[in-house]
C-alpha cells in the first residue's frame, strides 16, 4: 500500500527519536525541577596546633609555682560576607568567605536554598555579583566543587595559593549552560589587622 512507512525504516526512525529524547533527559534532567536535597554541615574547625611540654625547674624549698595556662587557638576569621542575589533562579542565603585557625579558607554558604540543576558548581568570581548572577564569571574564575546541595548550610574549601584579592563573588553556576543560579557579593569584613600575615591564598579584594 502506497504511502505506509516499511517497517525497517519505521524500526530506525523510532530508536532515533528515542536517542533523541534520551539524550534530551541526560542533557537537561528535568525531574531536578521537582526535587531538593539539603545538606547541613558544621562550620569547620583547623586542628589547633601541636604544643611542646617543657619540664618546670624545681622551685626551691618552701616555694611554689603556678603553671602556665595552655595557649589557645586562634579562633576563625570572617574575611567577606554577602547575601546572595537571584539570577537565572531564584536563589537566596548568605556566603562568608572564612579563615580557619590553622590559615586555611573556606567559603560558607548558609541558608542557602536556589534550584537543582544539572552539572551546578561552586565558583569565586572576579566579577561583582550584578554581573556573575547571570553569565559573567569574568576571567580566572575558580571553580570550588559541585554545589553539595541546593538547600542547607555547607562549606567549600579554598585551593591554597588562591590570591583571593582578585575575587568579589561566590557564585552557584549551572556549567553545562554557562549560566548562574545567584551570587553573593563578598564585602570585606576583615581588618587590617586580621589580614597581615594570612598572604595571598586567603586575603579578600575589597573593590571592583
Amino acid at each position: 500500500m502506497r504511502g505506509r512507512i516499511p517497517k525497517p525504516i519505521l524500526a530506525v526512525l523510532s530508536l532515533a527519536l528515542l536517542a533523541v529524547l534520551a539524550g534530551g533527559l541526560i542533557t537537561f534532567q528535568p525531574w531536578k525541577a521537582f526535587t531538593d536535597t539539603t545538606v547541613d554541615e558544621a562550620l569547620p574547625t583547623a586542628p589547633a596546633a601541636p604544643t611542646t611540654t617543657t619540664p618546670a625547674a624545681t622551685p626551691p624549698a618552701g616555694r611554689t609555682t603556678n603553671p602556665s595556662p595552655p595557649a589557645s587557638s586562634a579562633a576563625s576569621t570572617d574575611l567577606g560576607r554577602g547575601s546572595f542575589v537571584s539570577g537565572e533562579h531564584t536563589t537566596t542565603g548568605r556566603a562568608r568567605l572564612i579563615r580557619l585557625a590553622d590559615g586555611s579558607a573556606v567559603l560558607r554558604l548558609e541558608d542557602l536554598a536556589t534550584s537543582e540543576g544539572p552539572d551546578v558548581r561552586v565558583y569565586l568570581s572576579t566579577r561583582p555579583a550584578a554581573e556573575s548572577k547571570l553569565d559573567n564569571l569574568g576571567p580566572d574564575a575558580v571553580e570550588l566543587s559541585r554545589l553539595k546541595g541546593n538547600l542547607g548550610n555547607q562549606n567549600y574549601a579554598v585551593p591554597a595559593g588562591t590570591d583571593l584579592t582578585r575575587f568579589h563573588s561566590a557564585v552557584i553556576w549551572c556549567k553545562r549552560f554557562s549560566v548562574g543560579f545567584g551570587a553573593a557579593d563578598l564585602t570585606t569584613t576583615a581588618t587590617q589587622a586580621d589580614l597581615v600575615g594570612i598572604g595571598p591564598a586567603i586575603a579578600v579584594g575589597s573593590g571592583y
